[in-house]
This record gives C-alpha cells, sequence and structure tokens, in this order.
C-alpha cells in the first residue's frame, strides 16, 4: 500500500516547513486560472472568519478557517511538486506578497514581526530565518503558461511588470487594492489580519510518496469529488441509527426518495451544491437558528452535524424534518397550493442576488408549518414581502453575502423564538439609500440588477408568474447599437442604468436584438410571420404598455423610469417599516 502523509498546517507552518522547501508547479498543469471573482470570495471569507463583524477582537483564537487540500510528491529535486491545490496556493502567495508590500513601511512590533514571516513563506531563507531573496518558494513550469514569468516578477518586486493583463497580475492588483481599503479602514487590524490569515487558515497537505500516487489522489478528488459527500457521512449516521431500530429497510425507502427529490429540486441551485449537501445546508440554518447561533462565520457541513457524535442525525425528527423542508421547496419550484401573490413573491425572491433567502425562508417554514406542511397564506406573503425589499436594498446598501449574515442570522433566531421579524436594527436611512441607488453601478455581471429589475417588474399591475425554466436576459430597452450609431446619450453611463433595462425572455432578447426602439417594440408585443405562424410577445407587461404607449424610449424616459424604480423601492420599504423615520 501506498504511504501518504497527511497533516493539517497553517498557512506559515506548509509553506515554511524548512528553510529550502519549495513548490513547483509541474509543466503538465494548467495554466492559472482564477479570475478575480474567486479572489473576491476569499478575501470576503477570510476577513469575515479573521475581523468578526468588523472587529478583530471578537475573533476566537481556536477557531480555524479549512481552505482545502494540497496533493504534492517530493520530486528528485527535493521540491514538492503540486498535483492539486495550486490554484489556492498561487492565490495565497500573491495575497501575501501584496500584504508584505505595505509592512515593508510599518514599524510596529506586530507589523516587523508579520513582514519577517511573510517573507519567510515567499523567499527561502538562511538558517538564521533571513529571506535570501530571488529564491521563491514557489516556482511554475506550466509548458501553456506564457505568464508565468509575471508571477515570478510580481513575487520577486511586488509589482505588476509594464503592459502585464495576466490572472497574475489582474489577482496581485485585486489584492493590492483590497489590502489598501482594509488598511483605510482598520488600520490598528492590519497585522492581526494577516498574523491570523498565516497561522489559522489552514490547508491539508497529502504528500505522497510518488507522482503516480498523487495524481491518483487528484483524479479521486477531481473526477469523483472528495471521496465521502457530507450527505453521504449524514447517510450512513441516520443508517446506523434506523438499523438499531430495526428499520433499515423503511429507512433505505425513506433515503431514496429524499434523494430523489433533492435531485430534481435542487440540481441546478447556485453553486453548484450536491442536492442533497443543499438540503442539509438549509436545514442547518434551522438548527443553528434553534441554538442560538448568531456569530457570521458558518462552518462546514460536516463540522456542523458531527458535534456530539453526529447526535442531530440520531433522530427521527430530524429525518421528518428534511422530508417536509424538502417537500416544501418542491412545491416552490413546482409552484403548486401557493396563492399567486405567493407564488410571484417566491419567483422575485428566486432571483435574489445571493442565496440566503433560501435560508431563512427554510427557517420559516419549518418553525410555522402546521401538521400538514402547510403556512398560513397572510402571514407567509408579508414574510416573503419584507425580506425581499429588505435582501434586495441591502445587496446595494451593503454588497456582499457576508455584510448579509449579521441582520438575517438574528432574524433567523427571532422566527424560531415566535417573534416578529422587523429588521428595527438595520433599517435604512432614505436618503442615503436614494443616494447609493443613483450612484450604484447596476452592470449586468452583478446579481442584483436583475434582482432589481425582476422586483420592478412584479411591482406592475398584471404581471403573472413566469414558469421557473423560462430564460430571462437582460435587455437594453435603448440599444447598444443605436447609442454608438446615433450617438445620441448625453452620458453612455446611460446605457447601464437601471432605467434602461428590463428582464426579456431569451428566445425574444434573440430576435429584439440591438435593433432601434420601433423596430424592435414588435418583437415585445408579438406579431405574425410572413407565413401567417403568431409569435408571442414578452410576458414583461411593463415592457408590453411601453411597447404599446410610446413611438420612442429616449434618454428622458431612461431617467425618469429610473426614478420611478427608485422610489417605488423606497415606498415599497417604507411600506414594510423598513425606512428610519
Amino acid at each position: 500500500m501506498s504511504k501518504l502523509s497527511v497533516d493539517q498546517k497553517s498557512v506559515l507552518a506548509l509553506i515554511n516547513q524548512t528553510t529550502t522547501t519549495s513548490f513547483l508547479i509541474p509543466d503538465y498543469q494548467r495554466p492559472y486560472a482564477w479570475t478575480e471573482d474567486e479572489c473576491a470570495t476569499l478575501w470576503d471569507d477570510i476577513e469575515a472568519f479573521c475581523i468578526p463583524e468588523g472587529n478583530a477582537d471578537a475573533f476566537d483564537p481556536s477557531d480555524e478557517y479549512f481552505l482545502g487540500p494540497i496533493v504534492t510528491f517530493r520530486n528528485d529535486a527535493g521540491q514538492l511538486e503540486v498535483i492539486d491545490g495550486q490554484q489556492r496556493l498561487t492565490t495565497l502567495m500573491l495575497l501575501l506578497r501584496a500584504f508584505y508590500e505595505k509592512f515593508q513601511y510599518m514599524q510596529d512590533p506586530d507589523s516587523k514581526t508579520t513582514f519577517r514571516e511573510i517573507a519567510q513563506c515567499i523567499w527561502r531563507t538562511t538558517e538564521f530565518g533571513d529571506p535570501i531573496l530571488g529564491q521563491l518558494r514557489i516556482d511554475s513550469e506550466v509548458a501553456s503558461d506564457d505568464d508565468k514569468d509575471e508571477f515570478r516578477f510580481i513575487l520577486n518586486e511586488g509589482k505588476i511588470p509594464d503592459g502585464a493583463h495576466s490572472a497574475y497580475a489582474k489577482n496581485y492588483s485585486y489584492f493590492e487594492g483590497r489590502v489598501d481599503r482594509f488598511i483605510n479602514e482598520y488600520p490598528s487590524y492590519t497585522a492581526k489580519l494577516a498574523n491570523r490569515i498565516l497561522k489559522k487558515v489552514i490547508l491539508l497537505p497529502i504528500e505522497a510518496e510518488s507522482q503516480d500516487t498523487a495524481l491518483r489522489i487528484f483524479s479521486t478528488l477531481n473526477d469523483r469529488g472528495l471521496p465521502l459527500a457530507d450527505a453521504d457521512i449524514f447517510k450512513s449516521q441516520f443508517y446506523k441509527y434506523f438499523t438499531a431500530k430495526n428499520e433499515k429497510e423503511g429507512f433505505i425507502e425513506r433515503w431514496k426518495a429524499l434523494e430523489e427529490t433533492a435531485t430534481r429540486v435542487f440540481s441546478h441551485t447556485r453553486g453548484n451544491n450536491n442536492p442533497m449537501d443543499e438540503l442539509f445546508a438549509r436545514y442547518m440554518y434551522y438548527q443553528r437558528a434553534l441554538q442560538g447561533i448568531r456569530t457570521t462565520t458558518t462552518e462546514g457541513l460536516r463540522d456542523f452535524y458531527e458535534r456530539d457524535s453526529y447526535a442531530l442525525l440520531k433522530k427521527e425528527e430530524s429525518l421528518e424534518d428534511l422530508e417536509s423542508l424538502v417537500a416544501f421547496w418542491d412545491r416552490v419550484d413546482q409552484q403548486e397550493e401557493f396563492s399567486e401573490r405567493v407564488n410571484q413573491r417566491l419567483y422575485v425572491l428566486s432571483y435574489a442576488p445571493n442565496s440566503m433567502w433560501t435560508y431563512i425562508v427554510s427557517v420559516y417554514f419549518l418553525k410555522n408549518r402546521d401538521e400538514n406542511g402547510n403556512l398560513e397564506e397572510e402571514k407567509f406573503f408579508d414574510f416573503l414581502a419584507l425580506i425581499t425589499g429588505f435582501i434586495f436594498a441591502y445587496a446595494v446598501h451593503r454588497p456582499g453575502v457576508n455584510a448579509l449574515r449579521t441582520p438575517l442570522f438574528p432574524a433567523m433566531i427571532s422566527i424560531v423564538n415566535d417573534e416578529k421579524v422587523t429588521f428595527e436594527n438595520y433599517r435604512f436611512d432614505r436618503q442615503q439609500l436614494i443616494e447609493q441607488l443613483n450612484s450604484f453601478t447596476f452592470s449586468n455581471n452583478r446579481p442584483i440588477t436583475k434582482s432589481m429589475i425582476l422586483w420592478w417588474a412584479f411591482e406592475q399591475p398584471g404581471q403573472t408568474v413566469l414558469d421557473n425554466d423560462t430564460k430571462l436576459e437582460i435587455e437594453h430597452i435603448y440599444s447598444r447599437a443605436r447609442a454608438n450609431k446615433e450617438n445620441s446619450l448625453s452620458s453612455k453611463g446611460l446605457l447601464e442604468s437601471l432605467g434602461n433595462k428590463a428582464f426579456l425572455e431569451k428566445n425574444i432578447n434573440i430576435r429584439a436584438s440591438d435593433y432601434r426602439f420601433e423596430d424592435k417594440t414588435r418583437y415585445y408585443t408579438g406579431y405574425t410571420t410572413a407565413n401567417g405562424v403568431e409569435k408571442a410577445g414578452t410576458k414583461n407587461q411593463e415592457l408590453q404598455s411601453i411597447a404599446s404607449q410610446q413611438e420612442d424610449f429616449t434618454e428622458e424616459n431612461i431617467v425618469v423610469r429610473k426614478s420611478s424604480i427608485i422610489n417605488g423601492l423606497i415606498d415599497y420599504l417604507d411600506q414594510w417599516n423598513l425606512i428610519e423615520n
């Protein structure tokens, strides 16, 4: 049997194992591919972990942040060849180098110590721990990576070479910006953040005895997923419990039905989670609320459920809860058994800028369902309307899912304690929010953009729910092609204005293309082809109305519509008591 060396280590302990430890990304690897989005997620998660709720003193020294495995083997040159984990390891090196560049100008003792420790991660060291500049801890020989020299340059020099546009350069620039912003916002916490990244961010190095063994491990991790999914482990715990009760066969049938429903309902969830893991995640937030857990740093599924020897999974009611919860989300997916207005709210929420709404709705359902799994319609509608306004507005007020956890986690606890959710401590300042909405860039790549135009569409009279499988895209009513051709807008920024965007079914958007307004209104309203074939128009009632009532859609229309959307949102928030008086 092949021998493996497995022992979780901090970033500092992994990289600075010895004075001469070095990592090599071999020639057969793929080029570095992380984008700014992955870097943003990594930064946001690490910052939330290291500086909980913006307070470094709230950090629990016993906590650790698990980043994932690193699979290596030691080659003939004594280097640790990286088989799996090159993306996160490379990104960590760029992040540390961005910190190093700032710490060299700091003179306080903590910063000096951290500066020295970062240097020991970037370069090999002398026997006295001094960095040997030019002898990097990591190198790349990736044959298809034309930018690897940029990576070496950035690590050695702490700056981006002239004309560089590689992923290394873009991500290093991103981290430079985030470090700068953090220093400006939390100057006294900077050393603590970097120190906790070094010592509390944990990796699982798996050192194989040979390249063949390392590649087999890599194949297992990446082709079949982790050897056991979280849900597989949870299944085994339930299995043991029900077997001990002589209910093994019944459990097998129940679990099979649970998997089938979860797969049907959650296969397309954001993030592409394992469907059963997604179900357990939604149930976890209910259990967290019952336990009164307010911390915004959420542990992994396995960490949560394995507490007290998987005690939560040794209860009949836990499986019953999971069955009830997946049945609820199946009804949501099928748009069954709810009133039209409730279905409308659920549909709009399905386009929320993040998935946090599914967790708080799961908590609400599990707490307020009757014995048949039904909810009181009026109260459920009011709850959905409230969280819609709050979540959508909060995404502009404080972007990022991590920020949203701060108000939502206490709200979940209020739900299980039979207390009304009001968000009274998080109400919006009217003028401040108006200014934020007016200055916010509603670009197409931001989830909140589609969220807002969906919300606005369903505020219009006569708007009906669309099928969940309808593919929606963002339509520029005043097209880009027209703006470029006519040069008729006072500012090109108006093209990306919220007032110029609406949802449109993908098949219709393709037909409407970049035509002038008067040429594409037929696609909005529907038309008959020369062959007598009727083509249906959009189900977006507002677009239907605009196309039917206006001969053109101008800059003035963009400005007026944007104002209407913003004022409409403010009025909506005021209606649900989410605006400060």
